[in-house]
């Protein structure tokens, strides 16, 4: 079977619901385990199968961990990540919206 050419279309929805959306993609990798920026991209590149900037990453954990939603703790020079209550009851919201967006669609 050949593989079809993505339109224009379908490459903003994966932008949109990738790139655009790293937060739900770290506090879901969280949620599993704590780890450091540079890891928690390697399992997030393993997990979901695509790759994003490391400098991005960094500003979205930034406005996690303000927003309460991880915290971090630093051993041994790395800087760790852990997901907080707050950040499980947001992750839960977000995944409940997009269940009731595909329901709908």
């Amino acid at each position: 079977m050949l593989a079809m050419k993505k339109t224009s279309a379908m490459k903003r929805l994966e932008r949109t619901t990738t790139r655009e959306n790293l937060w739900l993609y770290i506090l879901s990798t969280l949620k599993r385990k704590r780890a450091y920026a540079y890891g928690l991209g390697k399992e997030m590149e393993k997990r979901f199968g695509w790759k994003h900037g490391l400098i991005t990453s960094y500003l979205v954990l930034y406005k996690l961990e303000a927003d309460g939603l991880i915290s971090s703790k630093y051993e041994k020079r790395r800087k760790y990540y852990s997901i907080t209550e707050k950040g499980k009851k947001e992750l839960k919201q977000a995944k409940k919206y997009l269940r009731e967006l595909a329901r709908k669609l």
